[in-house]
């Protein structure tokens, strides 16, 4: 089998016509070579000349060694892109557009489900990390559902029996499990409503109105205890609700008017986030619960594709101030890695 080289530098020169060229690493004997490209790193076998495929591979960093090579410990072979990956301490999930894999993790690896999905574009899926729980979550076969697979509870090399939830009518965007794997967050690609539905019951508990307007959102994440949840947009906003005690959340005026029509009654019903701050509009980001300084304080951190990193502490009673900004880009050099 091919031998896989990690990347190397061979100097710098650029195409005719400017632009941008890949940059080609020679392999070392006969073997395979890689190719660092704009949207990523392509590999190439030498005899006969292919795309070697597209690689998940798995490092583990406490091995002893100097170099990646030294670390690396396991490596999984693709015809077609994967477009993400999920791990708990006894799986790993690769995603492909229209399938997923299940393996056994991390002694010997074998592959234990795959389940054929709904055109799939941008990876979504979702593992509960749970020691009780493993409960794994993706698009459903109709438009806007989710569909719940309890690892657990099928054989291994047998089908097995997901059971599926109507979330909304648009196309799902994002998909969210808290902890314990009891409560599923997604939102549709109008971006406008968060549900969240207990995984048992399949029942919805609540909804959060991110806006009114149309967003992409980014990323959807539950504090380590589920009392809270954050989301991040393309309008440059991370919003934060209250979801063990949801009376923090901010209501609409006209809640307090009574009786309304059937259209404002969908707004009037849901309830918005309890502090927000913003991050650039222009860069995508993803967003996550810090620790704790205080048990009437909490943090969230966005971390922005544009290198920036910020920090922002919370109360409960919707006060929301920034701890901390950095330019991570900046804090070592491309030779430290």
């Amino acid at each position: 089998m091919a031998n896989r080289h990690e990347a190397g530098s061979m100097g710098s020169w650029a195409p005719r016509g400017g632009g941008h060229l890949p940059r080609p690493v020679p392999p070392r004997g006969s073997g395979c070579f890689c190719c660092a490209m704009e949207s990523g790193v392509r590999i190439y076998n030498v005899e006969p000349l292919m795309e070697k495929g597209h690689l998940v591979l798995i490092w583990d960093d406490a091995r002893e060694g100097t170099g990646g090579k030294d670390k690396l410990v396991l490596e999984f072979t693709f015809t077609k892109p994967v477009l993400a990956v999920r791990m708990r301490h006894d799986k790993i999930i690769t995603v492909l557009r229209n399938r997923i894999y299940v393996y056994s993790f991390p002694e010997n690896p074998t592959k234990l489900f795959e389940f054929d999905t709904r055109d799939n574009p941008k990876g979504l899926c979702d593992l509960c990390p749970s020691l009780e729980k493993q409960l794994l979550v993706f698009p459903g076969h109709k438009c806007g559902s989710l569909q719940l697979v309890d690892l657990s509870s099928t054989q291994p090399g047998t089908s097995s029996a997901p059971f599926t939830i109507n979330a909304h009518q648009g196309e799902i965007a994002c998909i969210s499990l808290n902890q314990p794997g009891t409560v599923v967050a997604s939102a549709s690609r109008q971006g406008t409503l968060i549900r969240l539905f207990d995984t048992q019951s399949k029942e919805k508990l609540v909804e959060l109105r991110r806006g009114t307007d149309p967003a992409t959102l980014y990323c959807i994440n539950f504090s380590h205890d589920s009392s809270f949840l954050c989301a991040s947009s393309d309008k440059g906003t991370v919003h934060i609700f209250a979801l063990r005690d949801t009376r923090l959340n901010r209501r609409s005026a006209l809640a307090r008017v009574g009786k309304v029509g059937p259209v404002i009654a969908q707004y009037v019903d849901s309830q918005w986030s309890l502090a927000s701050f913003t991050v650039p509009a222009e860069s995508a980001c993803v967003c996550a619960f810090g620790r704790s300084s205080a048990k009437t304080v909490n943090s969230v951190i966005a971390i922005c594709v544009d290198g920036t990193f910020h920090k922002y502490v919370f109360t409960p009673d919707g006060n929301c101030n920034r701890e901390a900004f950095d330019v991570y880009l900046d804090i070592c050099d491309d030779d430290d890695f």
